[in-house]
């Protein structure tokens, strides 16, 4: 299976929901518990449209499946 890197320095956002400007973009604007406070956040620092996801704790399997 291909590792996909969603964001540059990941092991400093174990067990946090982080922010993007867009989908490509791997920095990240915003960091915290709160995904609602890491989207706003997020647009106050200027993105549009953020994208807000979960970063699993290293050595956390997440398995998620689409029907």
């Amino acid at each position: 299976m291909e590792t996909c890197v969603l964001v540059n320095d990941i092991g400093k956002y174990g067990g946090k929901y982080v922010a993007t400007r867009t989908f490509t973009d791997k920095n990240v604007i915003s960091f915290g518990n709160d995904p609602v406070k890491v989207f706003n956040d997020a647009k106050r620092a200027g993105a549009d449209d953020p994208v807000v996801f979960y970063v699993p704790e290293k050595d956390t399997v997440h398995i998620y499946l689409c029907r």
